[in-house]
């Protein structure tokens, strides 16, 4: 079994294996590239631990790193069901626990796997990645000191079989990375770790091109005497649950007492929601279509993502973060709605974009109250704009 190293951080012991590779990456770079680094292995396998390791590694180098996260079910910074670039200039204390944070960029893919829409989920990929280079890249190239020396970390979704290993090989092909890190689970009967691991090698080349590739093999981070993994398996979906109440727990003032779901519910039934006019937005369902006559039906108690739309058609819609559809009023021509984006982001809000991220069960129902619910006590942004001075990019919605 591998040694442990004093590099202890917050619930997690960082063996000898991950620590050189860590420091082998930070110090192996060429000269001329600062480094791009694809972390990919199957489920269960230590991908995000390790990735959050090598952030912090990073930043003991230089004074800020980005993160492509490109797991929508297991979302680093984001809410699930979101695509984020996020630039990250101090260290996580705690391997164990994710925490949101503001990203550069976020695209909402509307669910937690890459099967309902392929090609829609490389998109956001790409579009994500060449952001990344032709802002931070780019511009680092030209002299830039406030953009210079800003390496790349991409964490992976654990899907790695079927469809799964298609696109995580075309992620590979678009992705110019310096390493890329692969975790293999090594369960220990033979042929057992075959399936669940990915390929031997460069995978996704042709055999003539693998020498131009730093790839670094490393076992997860835990082992037992078998070689097998043990690191201990999430439950997806409670983590899920977990993002998204802290995620609109923002909504609420920070010295609020709050200490179970029954009183987050109740706090978020009681919290004064947005009225948004219906004809100041577009609806965009993903993954499925939706008849005319049943769209607010299908929107009433949902998630959706907020979205701002490109002057380019061909770009897709900025996310600048998740609200709940409390209730709708046709005869008002509003959508009632709550969500943690400031006032003056949300007034530019032009395009609601509904998935499948569902509500956590626990705020569904909050004592006194019946969901889906409404409130008379709101306000409309063009109230809200009359009270908070706007940029002259960002219009009121009526």
């Amino acid at each position: 079994m591998a040694a442990f190293v004093s590099q202890r951080q917050i619930n997690v012991e960082i063996s000898q294996e991950w620590s050189d590779a860590a420091n082998s990456i930070l110090n192996t770079s060429p000269a001329s590239l600062i480094q791009v680094v694809f972390i990919c292995g199957a489920k269960n396998s230590g991908k995000t631990t390790f990735s959050r390791y090598l952030l912090n590694t990073f930043l003991t180098k230089y004074k800020r790193v980005a993160y492509l996260d490109t797991d929508v079910g297991q979302s680093e910074f984001t809410p699930p069901g979101c695509l984020s670039l996020t630039i990250i200039d101090e260290a996580t204390p705690d391997l164990t626990i994710p925490c949101l944070k503001t990203p550069q960029r976020c695209y909402f893919f509307g669910d937690v796997s890459s099967k309902q829409d392929p090609e829609l989920y490389l998109n956001c990929i790409y579009a994500l990645y060449d952001h990344y280079r032709k802002e931070f890249r780019s511009s680092s190239k030209k002299g830039n000191p406030s953009v210079a020396e800003l390496p790349l970390i991409i964490n992976t979704a654990g899907w790695v079989k079927g469809l799964g290993f298609d696109i995580l090989c075309d992620m590979l092909r678009h992705i110019a990375a310096t390493h890329v890190v692969k975790i293999n689970i090594f369960s220990g009967k033979k042929g057992e770790g075959d399936k669940k691991d990915l390929p031997a090698g460069a995978f996704w080349l042709d055999e003539l091109d693998e020498s131009s590739v730093n790839l670094v093999e490393i076992s997860p981070g835990r082992k037992d005497s078998y070689n097998r993994s043990v690191l201990v398996k999430k439950e997806a979906r409670h983590i899920r649950e977990l993002r998204l109440r802290g995620y609109f727990r923002q909504c609420l003032a920070s010295d609020m007492s709050i200490t179970t779901i029954e009183e987050l519910a109740l706090a978020l039934a009681s919290h004064t929601p947005y009225q948004v006019p219906i004809s100041s937005i577009k609806i965009k369902q993903l993954h499925c279509e939706v008849s005319n006559t049943e769209v607010f039906c299908s929107l009433n108690a949902t998630i959706v993502g907020l979205a701002v739309s490109c002057a380019d058609p061909q770009s897709l819609p900025i996310c600048v973060g998740l609200g709940i559809v409390r209730g709708i009023d046709l005869s008002k021509n509003v959508i009632y709605l709550i969500t943690p984006v400031p006032h003056k982001i949300l007034a530019g809000v032009d395009l609601l974009l509904q998935g499948f991220i569902e509500i956590p069960t626990g705020l569904l129902q909050a004592q006194g109250c019946i969901s889906p619910y409404m409130s008379a006590n709101v306000l409309s942004l063009k109230e809200l704009a009359d009270k908070i001075p706007l940029t002259k990019s960002v219009q009121s919605s009526e």
